[in-house]
């Protein structure tokens, strides 16, 4: 029995090292592909499953300055370069900035149209409303992804992270 700990031991210490090494870059291309997907599909009208809600929304914000066909070409560039920013890691801070920035757009639908995001107001949103919720991961993905653009990583050694809350950091002299 102590082999099989051992073994599982040593298998769990590889697959968390792995991870650990792989998994900020996996994150930020698979993130970007998301926003590249869905930037692309809103240059061609009627393919983007969000195309009416978020020019509705647009045009609401802007109080009907930004016509929809002009929006949605806005919307479609923006995020096509949140994605090409995170897939080929270039321009990380803009890119999260742009990001983050179009998060909050995303979400000012719960808020100006509640009665189409939800079926019940606030329990069960429809497909619309499940769309722009499902964005709190995005939005977590990008703060892991803003904690690394200075140089930040993640540790699979506790070891490690146990001696750095001994010694203090240089933003704490």
């Amino acid at each position: 029995m102590e082999w099989w700990r051992t073994v599982f031991s040593r298998a769990d210490v590889a697959i968390t090292r792995w991870m650990a090494r792989y998994g900020i870059v996996l994150l930020r291309v698979s993130l970007g592909i998301v926003f590249l997907w869905f930037g692309a599909l809103k240059f061609f009208p009627g393919l983007s499953p969000a195309q009416e809600l978020a020019t509705r929304t647009i045009t609401t914000l802007t109080f009907g300055k930004v016509p929809p066909h002009a929006s949605l070409l806005v919307l479609a560039i923006w995020e096509s370069l949140i994605g090409l920013g995170l897939i080929f890691g270039v321009f990380l801070r803009a890119t999260l900035l742009l990001l983050f920035l179009q998060m909050l757009g995303t979400v000012t639908p719960l808020f100006l149209f509640p009665g189409e995001v939800f079926t019940q107001i606030p329990f069960a949103p429809t497909l619309e409303g499940q769309y722009i919720i499902k964005n709190l991961v995005l939005i977590s993905a990008g703060l892991v992804l803003g904690a690394t653009v200075r140089g930040g990583t993640v540790i699979a050694d506790p070891e490690v992270i146990q001696m750095a809350k001994r010694v203090p950091s240089r933003d704490a002299r």
